[in-house]
């Protein structure tokens, strides 16, 4: 079975890489379009500069950035809260924001209950 190649709205990867950002904004859904549209920040401004003058270890906090095909191939560290955590940007993830892809939130895993939590874990520390 062949693999199946990479379409964006009928658009191969060559293509939105040769695509101007006016016409590829065209074709993302209507928020990340007009996050867009409205302006980058300076963080977004900063990490666009850092990729084009292809920096290695790119570290940023703007989680709300949209994935773009100029960053497709990097590997780009997001802020997670506390650590920042490696992303590889791969053509399936355009027009995402690069927080989807960093998770914040842990799965919270109790132990045991401690002395004192219930009344039956008092009884138990008597025996």
């Amino acid at each position: 079975m062949a693999t199946k190649e990479f379409k964006f709205r009928g658009k191969t990867l060559e293509e939105l890489k040769q695509l101007d950002m006016e016409s590829f904004i065209k074709l993302l859904p209507a928020r990340e379009r007009r996050s867009i549209t409205r302006g980058s920040s300076h963080e977004h401004k900063k990490l666009l500069d850092s990729i084009q003058k292809q920096k290695k270890n790119l570290k940023t906090q703007a989680r709300d950035m949209v994935i773009i095909p100029v960053m497709v191939g990097k590997t780009i560290s997001v802020h997670t809260g506390k650590t920042f955590q490696p992303i590889l940007i791969e053509a399936d993830m355009l027009g995402h924001r690069l927080g989807e892809f960093a998770q914040t939130r842990q799965k919270i895993a109790h132990s045991a209950p401690g002395v004192g939590a219930t009344r039956s874990s008092a009884a138990l520390s008597v025996r």
